[in-house]
């Protein structure tokens, strides 16, 4: 062999040596990447899960379950009942004090002031309904102005809103 042929295998060698190195590290470098993807789950597999852990019947207790029953729901019924605004109360004049006196004083977003009839004049024409309605739901007039849902407190009952909007327009006669 003459040089130019050794020269040219020695060449050639380390060619496929550094081919086969760089495959090795290829693999390797595709294994590390796979072991962190995360593994296939069957979608049903949760459901499965539920099913089999899930207990086999129900107990009836007869007259002594539904008592218990009833405590619970008159105990839910008064927690329910504490949660309303203000203790409950249907007097007007302290739902306003308590709540609407912060826009209906000073006139905040466009509310018509209390006892300004020119103000309260075309709004008390349209029916009392109809202002229940806008204090219960909310409103926002053509203008741009608007009055939020229970005027913001949503613990108010039908009834509570009702004697603050009653108590307001009487003051507006």
């Amino acid at each position: 062999m003459t040089k130019s042929d050794q020269s040219f295998l020695r060449q050639f060698s380390m060619m496929i040596g550094g081919l086969a190195v760089l495959t090795v590290v290829l693999i390797l470098s595709a294994l590390a990447i796979y072991s962190h993807e995360p593994k296939e789950t069957n979608p049903n597999e949760p459901a499965k899960i539920a099913e089999r852990i899930a207990p086999a019947g129900a107990v009836y207790a007869g007259n002594t379950g539904r008592a218990a029953m009833q405590a619970a729901a008159e105990a839910a019924s008064k927690a329910a009942a504490s949660q309303v605004a203000y203790g409950g109360t249907t007097d007007g004049k302290a739902i306003y004090d308590h709540l609407c006196t912060s826009c209906h004083t000073a006139g905040i977003a466009g509310a018509p002031k209390l006892g300004n009839k020119s103000m309260w004049g075309p709004r008390i024409a349209q029916g009392l309904d109809v202002l229940v309605k806008h204090a219960t739901e909310g409103y926002h007039g053509p203008d741009g102005y608007f009055m939020p849902p229970k005027g913001g407190n949503p613990a108010l009952t039908e009834a509570q809103v009702k004697a603050a909007v009653s108590w307001i327009v009487g003051q507006a006669k």
